[in-house]
């Protein structure tokens, strides 16, 4: 007999058990075919590279065959007719590897690291962000009644409107006043009704 190892994928919608329910019928059908499972590994829930049959995700098993080749043509046979079957694999190998596989060995690192990121004394870290830290050397505080820069940048600011508005008010009022286009000055060499005249006076002499 030879040696093969096999991947298929499942379904994202069936659950966990039922994968494991289709894993014993292939095994099932290893067995009727004269051959042995020498290892089965379900490798859990993992993402797709791309969308197969609108599935973005899978269920994910390892099969370890030692097997003719009649019973492994059968076994490929029904997952190939399995409607919760996406893909699947096989390729033939020289020797079974009892250890877990690389995929299961990473499996267990994360849930190491998951367990020590999961660390009791961060809670306390959160406190330190509000506490009052003290003033640098030569840094004014906030009690010697000094402003605060915000304050500082503030004021000049709003005291330019103020000083433009006088400097327009004194602007009004130094301004001369200009003569009305329309109206006539009156003319001081006009004689006055009230003046002799002293010409035609001198002529009846």
């Amino acid at each position: 007999m030879a040696l093969y190892e096999s991947v298929f994928i499942a379904r994202q919608d069936v659950s966990s058990s039922q994968v494991d329910g289709i894993a014993d019928a292939l095994q099932k059908v290893i067995e009727d075919g004269g051959g042995q499972v020498a290892k089965r590994e379900y490798w859990g829930l993992r993402n797709l590279s791309y969308k197969i049959k609108k599935n973005r995700k899978g269920h994910y098993s390892l099969f370890n065959i030692d097997a003719p080749a009649a019973a492994l043509q059968e076994f490929e046979r029904t997952m190939k007719l399995n409607e919760d079957i996406l893909r699947y694999m096989t390729v033939r190998i020289d020797e079974i590897d009892p250890e877990p596989s690389v995929v299961m060995q990473n499996k267990g690192r994360d849930r190491e690291r998951g367990d020590r990121g999961d660390r009791g004394d961060r809670g306390a870290r959160g406190g330190r962000r509000f506490e009052e830290r003290p003033p640098r050397d030569g840094a004014p505080s906030a009690g010697d009644g000094e402003k605060p820069a915000a304050a500082a940048v503030e004021a000049p600011a709003a005291a330019e409107p103020a000083a433009a508005s006088e400097s327009a008010a004194g602007d009004v009022a130094t301004k001369p006043e200009t003569e009305t286009p329309g109206t006539e000055t009156p003319s001081t060499d006009t004689p006055s009704a009230d003046t002799p005249n002293t010409e035609k006076k001198g002529d009846e002499a």
